[in-house]
């Protein structure tokens, strides 16, 4: 990446952008930080005679459809943007040098009569363990993967690009995903540094999608793409108060995604508003041949994407929510218990039906009254019952295949990237604290539980996968019926996790849409909508209902900007 001098001179002075046009940046670019002495600060700030903070994709493309602004300019005022909040919340990784060049090759399309759809000129970020075969790295955070060369783009990055998307660079991340600690800075990677959220900057930003989180929550880009196992997507947009929407697996390829669990992982969207969400997801869902599991669509999903199903409040007095609260509310604490239940009364207000008392089959067993826990069935003396079982062997012969496909790398195994990170424990934490690096207080624990397992796939595995799977499936199926009414979904709170790790476990779909902020910390809680497999457009349909509820009522319980708290304190790892 280039360095913030470099580019904001290349900025100032206008560029030739990739051999494809030169623009101009009128009016002048305005200061960098603005009321630095106030915590109010950082400012969006003018792009172009555009009003950027809190813009919807639709706002973006009308200003492009009416010539008020271009891709070149919107990509543009994000570089400043992120160059303006970069050293406090750093929230990418990698700028794709790139970026220029591909908005003025949109620009010229459009100019053309071309236009590919919602997402054309518009600019995005990946999590950095989403493949990129262009001058960015894919590292998944790690020093160790430097230089590498991915075989081909990501299935859902070639998606995006052909939708006219704009890949604007890489975001921040836990590193390896947090596999590789269970005892981490949420947000820290060796190569990436620690990410912080504008809405607290001293506590967890939420991960391991952290800067794919932070960064739309901040209005540094307009939206972004992360990967979930259990939580990844569900929690960073939670607590930066922004929607997240999680897919059923298969929905989405992992195909060119480093992996951790097929049988878990998705990759999911981010955005300020559900419909910017949903443009993303209608960009990137579909069959992949580099993934079997996308086969299992076929049939289950619309023939004109998901964008159809968006509704307003109005389609509230046709609906029927369970509430399951034995098995997920009694955890939320009396804050988040609040407002979540003053929401629901608005919700209810608007005609929907909510039923108290639907709860999630043998919740007492497969539900963490802790909070989350990916080993909670060992916890309990069930190993045979655990999702960690099963995941930490699913990693050692995931990453085993994937590395195998690289080029220009010496990392082609788990036990590569072990000795790896022995051998520059300073940066990558090899060893627990004090030996190894602070954020890593654990060390590399959760990849040497994996490298124990060999990747074999033995009777415990697969006792734990069927229990996992079958467990949680059958749970939320059975709270969906109430007295034989199917009901749209089930309202959970996402905080403290146990609702998106059930989910997590069956591979069926989550989305959570912002509800409020807390008073002590300032992060986001969310109010999460569940649902079975494939049942995405129900989730879409109630998610835009409840957003257009909230933003056309007087309710406090809904999408706040950031009040950067902390802002100047020392950028270290921060305490889970």
């Amino acid at each position: 990446m280039r360095s913030v001098c470099a580019w904001s001179a290349l900025l100032a002075a206008g560029a030739h952008a990739g051999g494809l046009g030169i623009f101009e940046l009128t009016p002048p670019l305005i200061p960098l930080v603005q009321n630095a002495g106030s915590p109010a600060l950082f400012p969006v700030g003018d792009c172009f005679g555009f009003a950027l903070e809190e813009a919807t994709i639709d706002d973006m493309q009308k200003a492009m459809q009416n010539g008020s602004l271009t891709s070149v300019s919107l990509v543009t005022c994000y570089m400043r943007r992120t160059f303006q909040t970069q050293q406090y919340i750093n929230s990418v990784l990698q700028m794709n040098p790139d970026a220029l060049a591909i908005a003025s090759q949109l620009d010229a399309e459009r100019s053309a009569g071309k236009v590919r759809g919602p997402l054309h000129g518009i600019p995005f970020t990946v999590k950095d363990n989403i493949g990129t075969k262009d001058n960015l790295e894919t590292t998944a955070g790690s020093w160790a993967l430097l230089g590498s060369r991915v075989p081909r783009d990501a299935h859902v990055v070639a998606k995006l690009r052909d939708a006219g998307a704009v890949l604007f660079g890489k975001a921040t991340l836990s590193e390896w995903a947090d596999m590789r600690s269970n005892n981490y800075s949420e947000g820290y990677s060796g190569r990436g540094g620690q990410c912080r959220s504008a809405y607290n900057l001293t506590v967890n930003p939420g991960g391991s999608s952290s800067g794919s989180g932070v960064g739309v929550g901040a209005n540094t880009i307009a939206f972004s793409m992360g990967t979930e196992t259990d939580g990844s997507v569900i929690n960073p947009a939670m607590r930066n108060s922004i929607v997240g929407f999680k897919p059923t697996v298969g929905l989405t390829s992992r195909g060119g995604v480093i992996p951790e669990s097929e049988h878990q992982d998705s990759v999911g969207t981010f955005g300020r508003t559900v419909r910017d969400a949903v443009y993303a997801l209608d960009a990137i869902y579909g069959v992949d041949s580099n993934d079997n599991y996308t086969l299992a669509q076929k049939g289950k999903t619309p023939n004109n994407g998901y964008v159809p199903f968006l509704s307003s409040k109005d389609a509230l007095k046709n609906a029927t929510f369970g509430i399951p609260w034995n098995s997920f509310w009694v955890y939320a604490n009396a804050e988040q218990q609040k407002g979540l239940g003053e929401l629901v009364k608005l919700i209810q207000s608007a005609g929907a039906t909510v039923i108290n008392g639907t709860e999630i089959t043998n919740y007492q067993t497969i539900v963490s009254p802790q909070g989350w826990n990916w080993d909670y069935g060992t916890s309990r003396g069930f190993p045979n019952e655990s999702e960690y079982t099963y995941v930490k062997v699913d990693f050692y012969n995931n990453i085993n295949k994937y590395l195998s496909q690289l080029t220009n790398t010496k990392i082609r195994t788990i036990n590569d990237i072990v000795q790896y990170n022995n051998d520059n424990a300073g940066t990558e934490g090899g060893f627990p604290f004090p030996n190894g690096n602070p954020a890593f207080a654990s060390g590399q624990d959760g990849f040497l539980a994996s490298l124990a397992t060999k990747g074999i796939q033995d009777q415990t595995y697969f006792q734990a996968l069927e229990f996992c799977q079958s467990s949680t499936r059958n749970g939320i199926d059975d709270a969906l019926s109430y007295k034989g009414k199917k009901l749209n979904g089930l309202l959970v709170p996402v905080d403290p996790g146990q609702s998106y790790q059930i989910a997590a476990q069956a591979g069926y779909p989550l989305v959570t849409i912002p509800a409020g902020v807390y008073s002590d910390s300032g992060m986001g809680f969310g109010l999460g909508i569940m649902q079975t497999a494939w049942a995405e457009a129900e989730l879409v349909r109630w998610a835009s209902a409840i957003e257009d509820l909230q933003r056309t009522s007087s309710t406090p319980y809904k999408r706040t900007l950031p009040t950067w708290r902390g802002y100047l304190q020392r950028n270290l790892p921060v305490p889970l």
